[in-house]
């Protein structure tokens, strides 16, 4: 396995904490119910290993989680009631459940889990029958999906996993430019089967992986320049009080695409794109007339809207690089569209910025130089 970063190893941990607790604590009760059956089984620890922890697997989607665990749950119900042998049962139990989860696409480890702990609680299972399936596993599975669902959203990351088809950040059908392969998803999941990767990998990350290697081979090409050797360094800069009249003004007569914001001691608090111009203009039409263009007209004109200024509006979060930083690394930075420049800092103070003009002048030169 690669490294796992400590903030992303607590991550995980603190939500599959949270996830048994929530449900422990109010709905399912840690010690066996065979009146209710409302009680925590141990494959729900397994199967927040997977949701929590590497949310982007097959193996941990929703669909392989509640539908394996309660196909599994079902199956070893089944063998349990008509196989009284122990061994047998609880072999059995545990090798349909596979067969089934697999010709169900609902692969999920942990099912394998329940399966047996079916298969090995005769007493439990006489009394419960087929609830069973349906309380404990079903609904704690399902409980747990959806907690997991909500934590990843909260915590920065993506679960259920991200679909092929699905809009990119700009609300259109196309991929992200990073992952503009050339390849269908057709293609990309004969990929996944011809090398036995399906139930590791979905369709969506391959390509994402194989444009990232794609991103790195192509930075190879800018050699050892560093941010240094393209980057702007007579900086048009505002500050955060500075009113988006003015803003807009030297976005106009400047023609950029980007504004460092700084304090008032020089030092570095965020940037300004023109699209969050155009996001707030848009939203200050929404206020008045739905339309956002009387309010960009306003906005460019010599009335000022107020009480937007520049702080309400700058990207605080985001790439930053240093005067040492290789060029290559700016690539995967700014490939994905969402930001247009990236500034440059020592000791938190601003000395330059690389747009994504300058990148591509820089590559476009270290390309002719190679031919």
């Amino acid at each position: 396995m690669a490294p796992i970063s400590l903030r992303e190893s607590i991550r995980a941990g603190l939500g599959a904490t949270l996830g048994l607790v929530i449900v422990g604590l109010f709905v399912l009760a840690p010690t066996v119910d065979l009146r209710l059956g409302l009680y925590l089984v141990a494959p729900f620890g397994a199967t927040s290993v997977l949701i929590f922890a590497v949310p982007n697997s097959p193996l941990a989607q929703p669909w392989s989680a509640i539908v394996g665990n309660t196909l599994a749950a079902i199956v070893g119900v089944a063998v349990c009631l008509t196989v009284s042998e122990p061994s047998l049962r609880i072999a059995l139990a545990v090798g349909i459940a596979i067969a089934l989860m697999s010709l169900a696409r609902a692969v999920h480890p942990p099912a394998g889990a329940v399966a047996m702990t079916a298969a090995m609680s005769p007493d439990a299972i006489h009394e419960l029958g087929f609830r069973f399936a349906i309380t404990p596993v079903a609904t704690g599975t399902t409980l747990l999906v959806l907690i997991a669902w909500i934590y990843a959203r909260t915590t920065g990351r993506r679960y259920p996993f991200r679909q092929f088809e699905e809009q990119n950040v700009q609300g259109t059908s196309d991929q992200p430019p990073a992952e503009r392969l050339g390849l269908s998803e057709a293609e990309l999941v004969d990929i996944l089967q011809r090398y036995r990767q399906s139930l590791n990998l979905g369709v969506e990350d391959l390509a994402r992986l194989i444009g990232a290697a794609e991103l790195q081979a192509a930075s190879h090409q800018t050699g050892a320049m560093t941010v240094t050797d393209i980057m702007s360094r007579n900086l048009i800069t505002v500050g955060p009080d500075t009113t988006l009249f003015e803003v807009a003004d030297l976005f106009e007569r400047h023609r950029f695409t980007s504004l460092p914001v700084v304090g008032p001691g020089g030092e570095f608090v965020g940037v300004i794109f023109q699209i969050h111009l155009i996001s707030q203009a848009a939203r200050e039409g929404l206020k008045h007339d739905r339309s956002f263009i009387p309010a960009f007209r306003h906005m460019l004109g010599r009335e000022q809207i107020k009480p937007t200024i520049a702080r309400d509006i700058m990207q605080v979060r985001g790439p930053r690089a240093a005067a040492t930083t290789p060029l290559s690394a700016l690539l995967p930075m700014m490939a994905d569209g969402e930001v247009d420049a990236v500034p440059v800092l020592e000791n938190d103070r601003i000395i330059g910025i690389v747009t994504r003009t300058d990148l591509i002048a820089a590559m476009a030169r270290s390309a002719v130089r190679e031919t």
